[in-house]
């Protein structure tokens, strides 16, 4: 059993507010005219540094995703929300989503660089 108090551990902790955006449907009528668009975004966000990560979400046990995740990087939750407006999918109404805020304290992140052939894996 621990004698660590838990102000203690939280004090060094990252503690870093994201912001995490959940969309709904994965599939609908004229999302494939704007998938392009879609991605073309993500990928600006991304190199930007506001995308923090992205990507289709699945139930258990199903192979087709059932909506998506975006999570953020923004100053405050109206930054996050304009962000999330201008995805074409919402701006053409074509998915809702939610915003929630959400801080990351815990986790890890391994990169491996390799000199040799000029790759990275993140795992």
């Amino acid at each position: 059993m621990t004698t660590t108090k838990p102000e203690d551990l939280y004090a060094t902790m990252l503690r870093k507010t994201l912001y995490v955006i959940t969309t709904t449907p994965a599939r609908g009528p004229g999302m494939q005219e704007k998938l392009a668009a879609h991605l073309d975004y993500q990928i600006r966000m991304e190199r930007d540094g506001i995308l923090f990560g992205a990507g289709p979400l699945f139930r258990e046990g199903k192979s087709v995703p059932y909506g998506g995740m975006i999570i953020l990087r923004a100053k405050d939750e109206a930054e996050a929300r304009a962000h999330a407006d201008a995805d074409p999918f919402h701006a053409a109404g074509l998915r809702q989503y939610t915003l929630t805020r959400w801080m990351l304290n815990e986790g890890a992140m391994t990169l491996t660089v390799r000199y040799s052939d000029q790759t990275a894996v993140i795992d």
